[in-house]
């Protein structure tokens, strides 16, 4: 006769009504927690591919302006090589707007990311527990968006992948139609009457010209380093990248300190003050697991005395705070406050100096 209470290998067999995911109250099923996650990643996916779409589309514009603009200014002796600076400029602005959309699809990618790594990848590597901090990274994102990297990141890195080449192809072909039309220069000094544009003389357009493409590999070359973008090419990214402390920001010298994004995980300080602190802290023990500190008040109007609980937390946690203390103490004070930073378990690392 079998033992129904074991396997072959002589493990207990899994009930498949018992919750694998139980996280602040919440209990689930694993056929549905596994299905409520799938329909996320496909959801996350698919915004992704459409803010993807878009960068390709601006890309195509920056190509064929640059194209039809070529054609123009070579096929004609007679088209002013001021053409060429004017798309320049039209193509510098679809790099800012192209930059833009790569925050936001950094923004969809930063979630697939995170369910690739810490949830599938995970799974594949039994027993699948997730990671807390994985779950309260995702949900605080889902509850308060933010982009995962600066403005200078992302406009640095569509620089280095497709502009600094366009712009240069663009510089060399404004020198050579000074050059050849409408026919091939013999000196320097014909080289810059023909490059002056309306009152501005030459020489003032060939400085201007390189300092602003200067400018470019200064940005492309200063940006280099900077990886909190998740992209497709790099490996994993998870809290590290998106939560940066105060801290560790001040480790950063020079021009990529001041390049670099000032985002961090919403750290919260919360104060209750109540009549029932022991009552009240344990519930927010169990409910939040969460750690409390007691502290002696008194109200100077009432002249009574009460105790403060004091609890660190996530702005994820701030409702389940609120529905812990009201369970025990409906007339308890409650006062959430924002926290420069908070160093120790459960948080960033208590780091020495």
């Amino acid at each position: 006769m079998v033992d129904k209470s074991t396997n072959e290998t002589g493990q207990t067999p899994q009930d498949p009504d018992e919750p694998v995911w139980t996280y602040r109250g919440y209990k689930l099923k694993s056929g549905e927690f596994v299905t409520a996650m799938v329909h996320l990643f496909r959801a996350e996916i698919q915004r992704a591919n459409v803010w993807r779409t878009r960068l390709d589309t601006t890309t195509n514009w920056a190509v064929v302006a640059t194209g039809a603009t070529l054609s123009i200014a070579f096929s004609q002796s007679n088209v002013n090589h001021a053409v060429i600076i004017l798309n320049t400029l039209l193509v510098l602005w679809f790099l800012f707007i192209e930059a833009r959309r790569y925050r936001y699809y950094e923004l969809w990618s930063y979630r697939v990311r995170l369910m690739e790594t810490d949830f599938y990848a995970a799974m594949l590597v039994p027993p699948f527990h997730p990671s807390p901090d994985w779950a309260e990274s995702l949900a605080e994102n889902l509850l308060a968006p933010h982009f995962p990297i600066s403005v200078w990141e992302a406009f640095g890195r569509r620089l280095r992948r497709n502009y600094l080449w366009i712009f240069l192809i663009l510089y060399a072909s404004w020198a050579a139609k000074i050059w050849l039309f409408p026919e091939p220069l013999t000196s320097m000094d014909e080289f810059m009457r023909r490059a002056a544009v309306g009152p501005i003389s030459g020489e003032v357009m060939l400085i201007l010209g390189l300092i602003f493409h200067a400018s470019l590999i200064i940005i492309a070359l200063a940006t280099v380093t900077m990886t909190h973008a998740s992209g497709e090419v790099l490996p994993r990214f998870g809290v590290e990248s998106a939560t940066i402390s105060s801290s560790e920001q001040e480790k950063t010298k020079g021009m990529r300190a001041w390049f670099s994004p000032r985002n961090r995980r919403r750290q919260l300080l919360a104060l209750v003050i109540t009549d029932k602190a022991e009552t009240v802290s344990k519930r927010i023990l169990a409910d939040l697991g969460r750690g409390v500190t007691a502290l002696s008040g008194k109200g100077m109007y009432t002249g009574s005395e009460r105790s403060v609980l004091m609890c660190a937390l996530t702005v994820t946690e701030v409702h389940n705070l609120k529905n812990a203390v009201a369970k025990e103490d409906p007339q308890a004070f409650v006062i959430v406050s924002p926290a420069q930073e908070i160093l120790g378990r459960g948080f960033n690392p208590l780091e020495e100096e």
